[in-house]
This record gives C-alpha cells, structure tokens and sequence, in this order.
C-alpha cells in the first residue's frame, strides 16, 4: 500500500533476530571454557599444516582455500538444510553469531587487566595480558600495559565483532563462519615467522582483504559513538595511513581519537623490538581508566554496527525488489 514501509525479506529478518540473539547470547554468557567452535577449527587447521606445509606460498594458499573453503561450504550446507524453516533458520544464524563473535570475552579480560593495574598487581596483569595481545608481557610497564589493551580492545572489536557482522549481512551464515577461519588462520599462520613467512602469506593477504570493510566500519562507527567525533576523524586522517596494517591503522587511529588519547610507540613481540607510529599524537599518555572507556567504547560500536548492517540489508532488499 501507498504509505507504508516495505517489509524485510524473510532473509533479512532472519539475519536481523539471529544477530540480536546471538550478540545477546555473547553479552549473557561470553565463550565457552571448553569446546569452543573456533578452537576446534584451530585443531583441524593445524592438522591440515602439518599435511601440507611446506615452505612455499602455493601450498600456504592451498591450506588457506581447503580450511576456509570448508569451513564456508559447511555453513552453506548447513543453512540450505533449514532454509525452508524460519526458525531454525535464525537458531542457527544466533549460534553462529555466537560462535564467531567475542566482544563480551574481549571485555572481561581486558577489564581484568584493568583490574590488575589499578590494583598496582602489575604481575598479574602480565600474566593475563597475552590472553588479550601478543606482545612481551615482562618488557611492559603499567602504562604501556594499559595502552596495549587499549590497541587490542580496538583492533579486536573490528576483528571479533564487527568484520563478522558485516560478512555475516552480505553472506549469511558461510559469510560468518568463513571470517572468522579467515581471521584465525592468520593468527595462526600469518605472521612473519620463519616457519610461516611464506606458507602464511595468502592466509595474511586474505585476512587483510576480508577485514578491509569491517575496519572501516568500525572506525566510522567510533567516530559517531565515542565522545569526540572531530578527534577520532582528525587522527583517522592523519595517522591511518602510518600505521603497517592497513585496517589496524584506521581502527586504532579512530578509537584514539574518540578517547582523546596517544597510541602507538614502541612495543615488543617474542624480544623483537617495533617502533609504530604514534596515533593521535594531540592526545594524552593511556591511564588505566580508559581501559574500561575503550570497553564501552566497544560495545556502542557493536551496537551501531548490528544496526548497520540490518539496515543495510533492508535498503539492499528493497532496491531489488523495486527493481525487479
């Protein structure tokens, strides 16, 4: 009727109530302890190396197409079999949500670092800050600690939450599931070891590919969420593009932006030393309290970004039935 608003397609809606019910599963109860889906991917993914590594960037794409492939062909197939089942349908669109996604879990530890380093237990927040990053817990003082999670915090809920939701609205369930291989993968090949230089190479440039939107969504998104819109757009600009990882860069730059706080410097992985480029070089040294700024930071992102993306499917659906 004249008037009135389109209604989503059956696709959208499913996407849209399993993403809620999914994130709202993740806010309840986190990850599991044991039996993680994505753990369990990380053992087969390290079997499939072990059969196929070799020291050669053909056979690293060979293991980035069968664990990725796989894993997005396993969410097709699951989705095709309750296609015709509405609620089931978006059952399985939550639990993936759920499977895929950690913001809850990305607070909770990053808090509890926080935790720590308020308390002056600088040992403790060593000992749980590789659960968050992948840096040198021991060459770290407390302020570098709290800026490290600060980084993390940003850069995870790009990798964690937003860029799973994105691929979640333009593929459905393969899309969710096959982010979150690609992003793992990475983790686990695609850094500039040795052993995986060449054998993580696709893996890496894959990761890149796959989180290019998803970073800038959530750099748009911190730019309207946090409490200086003009900060976070000025060292967006300015400082993006210094950073080594192209969608690293826009994420971190943004949320120091927002926060009113200096990111980057130095930092050390496994006794090698990097110097970064300073991100929003106008901004304070990180205290501890932004620490739990950055989490609720985090959380509007998310939210911003589930409407986002529902949004977006709806305009998508609409133009396609009017142009049908």
């Amino acid at each position: 009727m004249p008037g009135r608003s389109p209604r989503p397609s059956r696709a959208t809606a499913v996407f849209a109530y399993g993403a809620a019910a999914g994130l709202a599963v993740d806010l309840l109860v986190g990850d599991p302890r044991r039996g993680h889906p994505v753990a369990a991917f990380g053992r087969a993914a390290a079997g499939v190396e072990r059969a196929l590594w070799r020291d050669h960037r053909g056979w690293g794409a060979l293991h980035t197409a069968v664990c990725a492939g796989s894993t997005a062909a396993l969410g097709a197939l699951a989705a095709r079999t309750v296609r015709n089942r509405p609620a089931a349908s978006v059952a399985l669109t939550a639990a993936s949500v759920w499977a895929v996604v950690g913001g809850t879990t990305l607070g909770r530890e990053a808090r509890a670092i926080g935790g720590a380093l308020a308390a002056g237990d600088l040992e403790v927040a060593r000992e749980r800050l590789p659960h968050l990053c992948g840096r040198d817990p021991h060459s770290l003082d407390g302020p570098a600690m709290a800026r490290a999670v600060v980084e993390s915090v940003a850069e995870n809920t790009s990798d964690a939450v937003v860029g799973a939701l994105f691929w979640g609205a333009v593929a459905g369930v393969p899309g969710l599931v096959a982010f979150r291989a690609v992003n793992t993968l990475d983790a686990m090949v695609g850094h500039k070891s040795p052993r995986h230089r060449r054998f993580g190479w696709a893996s890496a440039r894959l990761d890149d590919l796959a989180g290019w939107p998803g970073a800038r969504l959530t750099a748009v998104a911190a730019t309207l969420a946090g409490g200086n819109p003009r900060g976070a757009v000025r060292a967006w600009r300015a400082d993006a593009a210094k950073h080594p990882s192209p969608n690293a860069g826009p994420v971190e730059a943004s949320f120091a932006g927002a926060l009113g706080v200096r990111l980057g410097g130095t930092l050390s992985y496994a006794g090698r030393t990097e110097h970064r480029p300073v991100l929003n070089g106008e901004g304070r040294p990180v205290e501890v309290a932004d620490i739990d700024r950055a989490v609720r930071l985090s959380r509007r992102v998310t939210g911003l970004t589930l409407a986002a993306c529902v949004g977006g499917r709806m305009i998508a659906s609409a133009l396609k039935r009017r142009n049908a």
